[in-house]
């Protein structure tokens, strides 16, 4: 998994194979959260946006001032090539521990798998602190960042509550996992979960 903090594995990934992919959850899954906190009105940056669909429905369900970020250029040219009709969409490759954005620039942060990617690799508790730390910078007052994870609050909430981000943890949803039964749902490895902070103002 160490392969997942770097560049070079995501380039040859997405040079094999383009089809769009989603990590732990397609739109549908999640978007009753996703609704209560995401507006049309809002300017949102999508982290290690890879070649999901989820900026593309939410495009599609009026929200459009995406700006979607990966550390792979192969992907992020792929994906500028395949939604240059969508105007207000935008694709950079940058690194989300070094954002190149001004302060308080978004209104909503979204991670779909990236923090966990982060954490598997080299240096990993030191890489998400730069992480959380940009993300905090660039996110208004008042706004907020949300993340969907397979970690567990136990682990994963340590990563989030630090001073220095200045932000209101609220309390961890679950989501069953696209393929599990209502059975399963019980088991904790049969879910992702949803972690939403929103920054002080």
């Amino acid at each position: 998994m160490a392969q997942y903090g770097r560049p070079e594995y995501w380039d040859e990934r997405y040079t094999k194979d383009s089809e769009p992919f989603d990590w732990y959850q397609r739109y549908e899954g999640i978007k009753s959260v996703l609704d209560r906190y995401v507006q049309p009105t809002h300017k949102v940056l999508m982290t290690g946006a890879g070649n999901s669909r989820l900026s593309e429905e939410l495009y599609e369900n009026q929200v459009k001032n995406i700006t979607n970020i990966d550390i792979s250029e192969v992907c992020v040219n792929h994906m500028k090539n395949k939604h240059e009709d969508k105007q207000e969409m935008q694709w950079q490759k940058m690194d989300v521990r070094t954002l190149e954005f001004a302060d308080n620039t978004f209104d909503v942060v979204i991670d779909k798998g990236t923090l966990d990617s982060v954490l598997c690799g080299e240096g990993s508790t030191g890489n998400c602190n730069k992480m959380c730390r940009e993300i905090s910078r660039v996110l208004k007052g008042g706004g907020t960042y949300i993340v969907i994870s397979y970690g567990q609050p136990d682990y994963r909430l340590n990563y989030f509550d630090k001073p220095e981000y200045n932000w209101n943890i609220l309390p961890a949803q679950s989501v069953p996992k696209p393929t599990v039964s209502v059975v399963e749902e019980q088991d904790p490895a049969n879910v992702h979960y949803i972690y939403i902070m929103t920054k002080s103002s």
